[in-house]
């Protein structure tokens, strides 16, 4: 696999085009990366979800306090949705609607991506997928609601990006919604995005006492494998949507999983 290297960029380019790119926060007021470092953005959407999970998870450990548990947790999501601009909510929505909708073959399932508009299964699936992902945080206790949000929101990442490594882009950068094509990553920086992702699972795991710890890895592992073998079968690679859709499901399932080892115990 050949791997695309700029040795120009420096490791806090590339931080701050994640930063940048993953958040609506004004971190470009701050710094203003090279046009490539937007390229490699993936290698740290994990450490995104460090700030992104983490500000969630306080704002439901926070407003638990002086709310109803159910309002703390919209609270804490629309918190999340503010501060990502919601971009991973509307490539599911795009998923939804390519892959659900009429898209018979490839040409016909990116075109609908690509559009601007929402269809029904857009709609029905943000509609199930904030009702799930609601009901399962309301159903965990504050502190492990807390802690499964930052782990569940890097880990969900660091096993989305592998989508990059495994999948070609399924269009150019002049067709792509943003104009950029991601790179596929280098051992090095493979090795860092596996360390951003599964120190807070790690986290996670240790005040659960590590019970059942296997599903609470691999079930999210399972559902990253059969996405990719949809995208591989109905459009032969990835585009943007889909890393921010399948990043919301790999969640999702993390939620479940967990939601489902601690009723069974």
């Amino acid at each position: 696999m050949k791997v695309s290297i700029d040795h120009n960029l420096k490791w806090y380019d590339k931080v701050w085009a994640a930063l940048i790119f993953f958040t609506r926060l004004p971190f470009w007021r701050i710094y203003q990366p090279p046009k490539t470092a937007y390229e490699t953005v993936v290698e740290h959407w994990p450490l995104t979800g460090w700030l992104t999970g983490g500000i969630m998870a306080l704002t439901l450990y926070g407003c638990s306090f002086i709310m109803p548990y159910m309002a703390a947790v919209i609270v804490a999501v629309i918190v999340r949705l503010l501060i990502t601009g919601a971009l991973h909510e509307d490539g599911l929505a795009d998923f939804m609607d390519g892959f659900g909708g009429g898209g018979r073959d490839r040409e016909r399932i990116l075109e609908i991506m690509k559009d601007s508009r929402i269809g029904s299964y857009g709609v029905l699936g943000l509609v199930f997928y904030a009702l799930l992902l609601t009901a399962c945080l309301h159903s965990l206790p504050p502190v492990i609601g807390a802690l499964a949000i930052f782990a569940g929101d890097t880990y969900a990442k660091m096993l989305a990006a592998q989508i990059v490594q495994i999948l070609a882009y399924a269009r150019s950068s002049e067709t792509a919604k943003n104009g950029v094509v991601y790179r596929k990553f280098s051992i090095p920086a493979g090795i860092s995005l596996f360390i951003q992702g599964i120190l807070p699972l790690a986290l996670l795991l240790y005040y659960l006492n590590f019970m059942k710890w296997d599903l609470l890895v691999f079930v999210p592992c399972l559902v990253m494998y059969a996405l990719y073998r949809l995208l591989w079968s109905r459009i032969k690679g990835y585009t943007g949507d889909c890393c921010g859709a399948i990043f919301l499901l790999i969640e999702l399932s993390f939620y479940l999983t967990l939601n489902i080892i601690l009723h069974t115990i």
